[in-house]
């Protein structure tokens, strides 16, 4: 007799599972038995391809990390289109949109989960340093290009925007900050 539902890429059924309970109830929620219920299936399922639960958010972080670069590669085509604000306002907006604030405070609230996360990364957190070096190689092609100030520093100003993006962002409960707020923040940061 079958004792559970076939999975067909448990890795990702967990990983998504880990998204729904961040987004929803946050990091203090999210347990190995709290993934394991939300993505239908056995608590063994996560032990059987993780060595404990600490590894399971650290492949988890990276692997969310590593989805930034479908957004990277989206800014870096836009460089010389539309304007430059908007641009990073529109990545901040979706960079921060996601899991990614949930991501920040997970990281804040587990010690063993940075440490783990230390033996790959070397600094920062993994989502918002990402996320900084993506603005910075965008803003080194506007600026290439002529559109930003030729004395801008891109990798002070991806940290700056990061930084500020993540505080304006990081109210994950309440509503998020308006377009225009976001646009008028890269507005006063970002030199033209």
């Amino acid at each position: 007799m079958p004792t559970g539902v076939a999975l067909r890429d448990v890795r990702e059924q967990l990983f998504d599972a880990a998204d729904r309970i961040l987004l929803t109830a946050g990091p203090h929620a999210l347990t190995s038995r709290a993934v394991t219920t939300e993505a239908g299936c056995a608590k063994g399922v996560l032990h059987r391809h993780f060595a404990d639960f600490d590894a399971f958010l650290a492949d988890y972080v990276l692997d969310r990390v590593q989805r930034m670069d479908r957004e990277a590669a989206r800014l870096t085509e836009m460089a010389g289109a539309g304007t430059v604000v908007a641009n990073v306002a529109d990545a901040l907006t979706a960079l921060f949109g996601s899991v990614a604030v949930a991501i920040v405070a997970l990281v804040t609230f587990r010690d063993e989960l940075r440490a783990r996360l230390r033996e790959t990364w070397p600094a920062g957190v993994p989502v918002l340093t990402e996320g900084a070096i993506m603005l910075a190689s965008y803003l080194e092609d506007e600026r290439a290009r002529g559109r930003i100030a030729a004395d801008a520093d891109p990798d002070t100003l991806g940290a700056i925007l990061i930084g500020t993006g993540h505080l304006l962002f990081a109210d994950r409960t309440g509503t998020p900050p308006a377009p225009d707020a976001v646009l008028d923040m890269v507005r006063k940061i970002v030199p033209s």
